[in-house]
């Protein structure tokens, strides 16, 4: 059997970070999910990718509020 290269591992853990991130904002979890998070994601991947996550976050909800601020008021 051929082990896995780097790039693939690589990759697959960003993903599996971003998924964990994006679940949280959520709140849903499944507890085993959990665990295995904590046994295969590196704190520091997920603090950076939390923190980008929430600026884009902010940033979305900031450009939604600019557009319906300048939208004109019908009735």
């Amino acid at each position: 059997m051929s082990e896995p290269d780097s790039k693939s591992v690589q990759q697959s853990s960003f993903l599996r970070t971003v998924q964990a991130v994006l679940w949280s904002f959520v709140g849903l979890r499944k507890g085993s999910d959990y665990q295995q998070d904590l046994e295969k994601l590196n704190p520091f991947h997920i603090i950076g990718v939390g923190i980008g996550a929430a600026l884009l976050f902010v940033l979305g909800l900031i450009a939604l509020v600019n557009w319906v601020v300048a939208q004109p008021f019908v009735l």
